[in-house]
């Protein structure tokens, strides 16, 4: 008979584009007893994570939630409720995340006019609006941190831009989130998901999402039937509103982990949290130049919670990598797409963002590369 021994999971360094690594109160918090989905235990936590979620937004967006499914459903959410067969919509890409956001949108039936920029590099406002004068959109999407490049898309600017001519702003911001100044009110984003695994330190499992009550009022207004029934916001919204109208079993443990991760953001204060994101990035850009690796996105528009660096010349990065996780117990990744076999990508996510984190890798890489 075959026999599977226990799991034994190493404790890695997670300095990757994600997973970061879970703060131990979220571990502990998994493994609370499991209660109904319809407990009022359970119920009164839905309200306490979506009130978590809006502080983390910083919106007051009513329709604020987690889906439950990974970043990737939330990115399909976010884009099979606001498109519907025949509708116009602009997309920036100019990574790996914009050309996904591109194949979704296609398939259910969108008009995609596809905007260009080379990887690492960001949109300018003016562009956007340059091609929403030839002609209108009903959406306009964007990815604010771009996974594969560490590119972080300005948006102060482009709501106002995408309102004044009647469409729709999404916003990728799966690896802002909890991370990187993100304000959802201010900068007038209607349609924004995230991912758990990333600033927020939690096991990937559910899809922050959060929808305006302008983008609301376009679901409500469809002329066609939400293509996807699972991710069918006119259904899951009256599940997690007051008439918790059945529609799915929620991940349980998963919403214990995601509220215990929001109550470590909240109690460092959101503000904090980006600014200790943007010191330890420094500390990491400073470390790596002086290593000869040069980070590729320019530093005005690089994130702090994932670095992209060239690969020096000559340097095996996929060894380099293995290197890291045999000796040292460090993951981190190599490039996607047009960065494959180019560049190392290293986040500094949430829990991962600590200063001895930096120094162990840093220590890492000058032995390896030496």
């Amino acid at each position: 008979m075959t026999r599977y021994p226990d799991l034994n999971t190493p404790m890695r360094i997670l300095l990757g584009p994600g997973p970061s690594m879970v703060h131990p109160r979220v571990l502990r918090a998994m493994s609370q007893p499991l209660v109904g989905h319809l407990d009022p235990l359970f119920i009164a936590l839905m309200n306490e994570v979506q009130e978590l979620l809006r502080y983390a937004f910083r919106t007051k967006n009513l329709l604020t939630i987690p889906v439950s499914g990974t970043g990737s459903a939330g990115m399909e959410a976010s884009v099979c409720n606001f498109v519907e067969p025949g509708d116009s919509v602009v997309i920036g890409v100019n990574g790996y995340f914009g050309q996904r956001l591109v194949d979704m949108t296609g398939r259910y039936g969108g008009e995609v006019r596809r905007l260009e920029r080379p990887w690492g590099e960001v949109f300018d406002p003016a562009e956007i609006e340059s091609e929403l004068k030839k002609k209108p959109a009903k959406v306009v999407m964007v990815v604010h941190a771009e996974t594969s490049t560490g590119a972080r898309q300005p948006l102060e600017d482009l709501g106002a831009i995408v309102h004044r001519h009647g469409a729709l702003l999404l916003v990728d911001c799966v690896t802002s989130l909890g991370g990187v100044p993100l304000e959802i009110d201010a900068w007038d984003i209607d349609i924004a998901y995230s991912g758990t695994q990333k600033c927020l330190s939690c096991p990937p499992g559910l899809a922050p999402l959060t929808i305006s009550q302008r983008a609301r009022d376009v679901l409500r207004a469809r002329t066609t039937k939400v293509p996807n029934w699972y991710l069918d916001l006119t259904m899951i919204e009256s599940y997690w509103g007051s008439d918790r109208t059945y529609h799915h079993t929620a991940p349980i443990s998963m919403n214990f982990a995601l509220r215990e991760a929001l109550r470590i953001v909240e109690e460092e204060g959101i503000e904090q949290r980006w600014e200790r994101h943007a010191k330890n990035a420094r500390e990491l850009w400073a470390g790596l130049e002086s290593l000869g690796l040069k980070p590729i996105v320019a530093e005005a528009h690089r994130l702090p919670s994932l670095t992209t660096v060239s690969v020096p010349e000559g340097v095996d990065e996929a060894a380099l990598r293995r290197g890291l996780l045999d000796e040292f117990n460090i993951e981190i990744a190599g490039g996607l797409g047009a960065f494959k076999g180019k560049a190392l990508r290293i986040g500094l996510m949430g829990y991962s963002s600590r200063r001895e984190n930096i120094v162990v890798l840093l220590g890492a890489l000058e032995r390896l590369l030496r």
